[in-house]
């Protein structure tokens, strides 16, 4: 019945995520755990039956994309810059204490050097599919908190980017110092041209068939991930060109209308996301590194909204934001994921390694969306007082 290589694993992680939502919100438990939970249970290693991860994979990255248009379509650029300036040093300085801390625990587990430089790179960044996802907009005060969200989870990729050329000139790949230089002047680069085209050809088409809803629509898809993949072609990431593109339609007089039609498409693929990380992490070394990943996992949930809370009241903020604000940063990064298999298949660690950061980052994940669910106002909250959209 199902032939097609897509239409038979969309249709079995949709149907099984409908039924695993349907079992969380009676037990009160956060949909994400749910769609995670899924793609171990009937991922490769689990019950596999769903298999062929690739078209999978792209379509959780998609998710991501626009994820961050949309969010970046809430944002005034005026008000990103000033965020920017605000929380520039508490990016910098977490992320060297919480490298130190990945490296020194990594290193007391008995992994080698360069394997624990690699998990305290990957301890550095929080995910932000989990700070933007669970983030309402429609409320003032988290209007204030998105934008310092954004602002670090923002500096954030772009050190995972210097990271992740660091890796590939290491483990043998062509990237180098002018990689790096070049990355400096392109991002400027695509902002510039992000705005420019946004104000000189997007915006007149837009207003001159502005009643043709379903044009507005494919214009809006087109140039987030026209944008992305431009960005992508320039060495930055593709989140990081979706985001330009959010911000750069930002005032125009359609970004309410883009944001409304725009979140059903992608909820769809963030279902992908989350069902993609379960599915990717292979129960068979569950024993393995059981102990070292829930410490990795226990320091980084119990250590970073510390952390952060400490590091944003010296910024001048309020002690219940900073307090909120360091919760919903307190997990790894997707992008540690992604540094984890670059590592492994660049040589730079074993496969114990490897998949020492994907369980810790896996359990943060977990316990961090689960923690913020029942604790603060999320737009998936199980319960009605902190439902907000």
């Amino acid at each position: 019945m199902f032939d097609e290589p897509i239409l038979s694993p969309i249709f079995i992680i949709f149907t099984g995520a409908a039924v695993l939502a349907t079992i969380a919100l009676f037990a009160r438990q956060s949909l994400l755990v749910a769609y995670i939970l899924l793609g171990v249970l009937i991922g490769p290693w689990g019950l596999a039956l769903v298999t062929d991860m690739a078209v999978i994979d792209e379509a959780a990255h998609v998710g991501i994309m626009f994820l961050l248009f949309l969010l970046g379509l809430d944002l005034q650029p005026q008000e990103l810059l000033h965020g920017l300036a605000k929380t520039a040093w508490v990016t910098i300085v977490s992320s060297a204490l919480f490298a130190t801390i990945g490296f020194a625990a990594a290193w007391g587990f008995g992994f080698s050097v360069t394997e624990s430089l690699v998990a305290g790179s990957a301890l550095m960044f929080s995910s932000t599919i989990i700070g933007v996802k669970l983030l309402p907009t429609t409320v003032l005060h988290h209007r204030h908190m998105g934008e310092l969200i954004i602002s670090v989870l923002l500096l954030q990729d772009l050190l995972a980017i210097l990271v992740l050329l660091v890796l590939e000139a290491y483990g043998g790949g062509s990237a180098s110092v002018v990689d790096v230089v070049l990355l400096a002047l392109y991002l400027p680069g695509l902002i510039l041209f992000a705005f420019l085209f946004e104000r000189y050809v997007l915006i007149p088409l837009i207003r001159r068939f502005d009643k043709i809803q379903e044009y507005i629509f494919l214009v809006a898809i087109g140039w987030c991930l026209g944008i992305a993949h431009l960005a992508a072609a320039l060495g930055l990431s593709t989140e990081v060109g979706a985001f330009i593109a959010g911000v750069a339609l930002a005032q125009s007089p359609i970004a309410l209308f883009i944001v409304q039609n725009l979140r059903p498409l992608r909820d769809f693929f963030l279902v992908m996301f989350f069902f993609a990380l379960g599915a990717g992490f292979d129960l068979s070394v569950l024993g393995e590194i059981a102990i070292p990943g829930l410490v990795l996992a226990a320091l980084t949930l119990g250590l970073k909204p510390v952390a952060f809370r400490a590091l944003l009241s010296r910024a001048g903020e309020g002690v219940a934001l900073a307090t909120e604000f360091g919760v919903r940063l307190g997990q790894i990064s997707e992008f540690s994921l992604l540094i984890a298999v670059l590592a492994y298949q660049s040589g730079l660690i074993g496969s114990q390694a490897n998949y020492l950061i994907q369980i810790a980052t896996l359990l943060s994940f977990t316990a961090s969306s689960y923690w913020v669910v029942l604790r603060y106002p999320t737009p998936i909250a199980v319960s009605d007082r902190l439902r907000r959209d």
